[in-house]
């Protein structure tokens, strides 16, 4: 397939989630939570690193999952240092925030199922006005340049939300391309 060239003030970003946290590991919803990468994590992000190819920055939440995914990758491709952006961090959960599905519903009942969220959950639009304020700056600082960030679920499919694409889920170390206009 043929593709026209992204315009020289274009930014590329490669959306990742970071690799298997202990948590998820578990299923244990995060949110903001600050679990480490498991060793199954570690391995994935490593895999992952094979799979970027060249780009010119790497940026990451400041959650250390995603730092640490991030650093192994910048580490193997040989790009450094990564960039930590707080505004690049998983949507608060909330309530939700440490439990199972299972204590979820038994704590919050027909929640899931309704697409209900729970006190303390960060609504959409703010998650999405962080999402954007963080491709902007990594727009500005890497002009045309193609860059890996960091992030998680959450703050991926709101952004793909936002741009009219259809619900896929993002297994872990999985990425989505976006391109940022320099303005």
């Amino acid at each position: 397939m043929l593709m026209n060239a992204p315009a020289p003030d274009t930014t590329r970003v490669l959306l990742v989630r970071h690799g298997q946290s202990e948590w998820n590991a578990i299923g244990r919803w995060q949110g903001q939570a600050d679990s480490p990468l498991s060793d199954q994590g570690r391995l994935q992000a490593r895999e992952a690193a094979r799979a970027v190819g060249a780009v010119d920055a790497v940026w990451a939440s400041d959650l250390q999952r995603a730092v640490e995914t991030a650093t192994i990758i910048a580490e193997s491709i040989g790009v450094g240092p990564v960039v930590v952006d707080p505004d690049l961090r998983e949507r608060d959960a909330g309530e939700f925030s440490g439990l199972t599905r299972a204590e979820i519903e038994e704590r919050f009942p027909g929640y899931l199922a309704a697409s209900r969220r729970p006190p303390g959950w960060e609504p959409d639009e703010d998650l999405l006005a962080r999402a954007l304020k963080a491709l902007r700056r990594i727009a500005a600082e890497v002009p045309g340049g193609d860059v890996v960030a960091v992030t998680h679920g959450g703050l991926v499919y709101q952004l793909e939300q936002h741009l009219g694409s259809e619900f896929e889920k993002l297994a872990n170390t999985e990425g989505r391309w976006v391109e940022v206009d320099a303005a």
